[in-house]
């Protein structure tokens, strides 16, 4: 059968480059000239047969589909995707009336009327009113909330009809470049859909709370995208095209307060590790080193501390009586920024920075947990026992 293919492909292309080859020639009126075809068809087959072995397979371009035609089809392709995911997804998006004075977004997490958002939407009110898209109204409760995570759960007495949680995706499979829906109420438009992109992933967002020594905790593994998110889409799900959830809306950069294509989406991650707890205990305790760190070691401060690399996360100080302070972290002096420990190690995970060491602690560690943290001091490694309390 190949063999058959190939040469109806031959005699195609014959035919082809003979039409061509006629097509092409200069026409000469009242003039008559005999033409050798199977010279020709003899000359053709010998030239194609020469480039068989360069070509594994030849197909005639007349079936091809034009670029425009492919483009049009794919975009019809997406807006067919992106109907259907709004037809499923908004009915679960809800708007949130804070006190009557402020509003934002949320989403049904469980079937017994559990609602996400942020914690900033419900942290200065001390009523909640919950407008479904299908334009039912109910009074809900605040059941916890989180200012390190920007997650708080609220809780109707019962869904209305046909409202169904949404399904939290996978963090694993989140990459830079991935299409992503944001849903919710934007200057109290309800029910706004914005498309865009999963600009980045990694980036960290301070907590809501400041600490007693005047720092902040952050946040890790936050997304960044360029999906229009305005005020009023707080609390609000980044989607996937599947229409699960991959983050929560929470903020955005911008130096006039409205969307500048950099927003950031609290991730899946978190919703996961923090949401049970606010709904079981209403609160989630992070699990506490005791010490500050450099958020990067760059190259004039590797000069400045007098470390060998610029790699690992380096320890500024170190809380009297903390965690770190009882395993034997040493931070830096403080008037001249030396002597400070360089974290390296978490068990056996390599850390190159705060964020990568922030990210291991938050993500997959627990209050009471003893850790095996190694450091670079003094040119050498050193393995430190450290178990891990509560977060104050």
């Amino acid at each position: 059968m190949e063999g058959k293919r190939i040469s109806h492909r031959l005699s195609y292309l014959v035919v082809l480059l003979l039409f061509a080859a006629t097509a092409c020639s200069p026409i000469v009126p009242q003039q008559s000239t005999s033409v050798d075809t199977e010279q020709i068809v003899e000359t053709v087959l010998s030239r194609v047969e020469s480039q068989m072995g360069q070509q594994a397979d030849i197909v005639p371009v007349v079936h091809a589909a034009s670029p425009a035609a492919v483009a049009g089809s794919e975009a019809t392709g997406l807006q067919e995707t992106l109907i259907r995911l709004y037809q499923q997804v908004n009915p679960s998006v809800v708007y949130i009336v804070v006190s009557s004075r402020s509003s934002g977004s949320g989403f049904v997490y469980s079937k017994d009327g559990y609602i996400v958002t942020n914690n900033h939407v419900v942290a200065a009110g001390d009523s909640y009113e919950i407008v479904f898209a299908g334009g039912e109204r109910m009074r809900a409760k605040l059941i916890g909330a989180d200012p390190d995570s920007d997650l708080a759960v609220l809780k109707v007495d019962k869904l209305p009809s046909g409202v169904v949680p949404l399904p939290l995706a996978n963090a694993e499979e989140i990459q830079v470049g991935q299409l992503a829906v944001a849903i919710g109420n934007p200057f109290g438009e309800q029910g706004s859909m914005s498309l865009g992109i999963i600009s980045g992933l990694g980036r960290s967002l301070p907590s809501q709370r400041a600490t007693s020594a005047g720092s902040t905790y952050s946040l890790p593994e936050v997304i960044q995208t360029d999906a229009p998110i305005n005020p009023g889409n707080s609390g609000g799900p980044l989607l996937n095209l599947d229409g699960e959830v991959i983050g929560v809306n929470a903020a955005i950069a911008s130096t006039t307060g409205t969307n500048s294509g950099v927003g950031f989406s609290i991730p899946v991650a978190a919703v996961k590790l923090v949401v049970p707890s606010l709904i079981k205990d209403g609160e989630y305790v992070y699990p506490y080193v005791g010490a500050s760190f450099d958020s990067e070691v760059s190259l004039d401060e590797q000069s400045t501390y007098g470390v060998p690399q610029t790699q690992g996360a380096y320890v500024v100080s170190v809380t009297p009586g903390g965690p770190a302070d009882r395993a034997g972290l040493v931070g830096a002096d403080q008037q001249t920024g030396k002597g400070g420990d360089l974290v390296v190690d978490i068990d056996g995970q390599e850390i190159h920075d705060f964020a990568d060491l922030n990210s291991y602690l938050v993500f997959h560690t627990r209050v009471g947990q003893t850790i095996e943290i190694t450091v670079l001091r003094d040119g050498e490694r050193v393995t430190l026992p450290l178990t891990l309390g509560e977060r104050p």
